[in-house]
């Protein structure tokens, strides 16, 4: 029987988090979506003007006898700079803050615990947020396992690969086979 658990993340353009997360053995689902803001069902539009106040994030569903909930923080803040307020490289606006939205009160304690623990280890301050789930709401369809679907896309092949190989190498151990 599974021990899925629910974690959502937030480190700029989801299109780069869902793909890697998609890659992690013990993860069953992810799902781009929007969450922290104060507009109920928003849309990419309103995300990309600003509109909504919703960060762009990835939900995911995993087994937490496979992955744990610390391996898989390690790997969001592999996957971004979480000392970059609001932003991430060229990719500006509150949309894509860096946010860890907690499921439950031991979540909150380990995002804490492996924040202190990294910034010991750096000379910037982190920002990311570490606040309760709030609603999720699930991107547009075409949002969905975006770099599988577009490998050759500009972004896809310019950002994200070379993320996606980083973190293919760093974290091989824990990929699907």
């Amino acid at each position: 029987m599974a021990n899925l658990q629910t974690a959502t993340f937030g480190g700029g353009c989801f299109w780069c988090i869902d793909a890697a997360f998609r890659r992690v053995n013990g993860v069953e689902s992810v799902q781009s979506g929007y969450a922290g803001g104060h507009t109920d069902n928003p849309t990419y539009q309103m995300i990309c003007r600003g509109d909504s106040g919703h960060a762009e994030v990835v939900q995911l569903q995993f087994d937490a006898d496979i992955v744990s909930f610390d391996t898989l923080l390690n790997m969001f803040f592999t996957l971004h700079d979480p000392t970059q307020l609001n932003r991430q490289g060229n990719d500006i606006g509150t949309q894509y803050r860096s946010v860890v939205f907690y499921h439950d009160q031991q979540q909150q304690q380990q995002t804490q615990d492996c924040i202190a623990q990294l910034q010991s280890q750096l000379s910037e301050k982190i920002v990311t947020e570490v606040s309760p789930a709030p609603e999720f709401y699930p991107a547009e369809h075409y949002h969905q396992d975006y770099y599988t679907e577009n490998p050759n896309q500009g972004y896809c092949s310019v950002m994200i690969a070379p993320k996606i190989a980083k973190f293919e190498s760093h974290f091989a151990a824990n990929l699907k086979h």
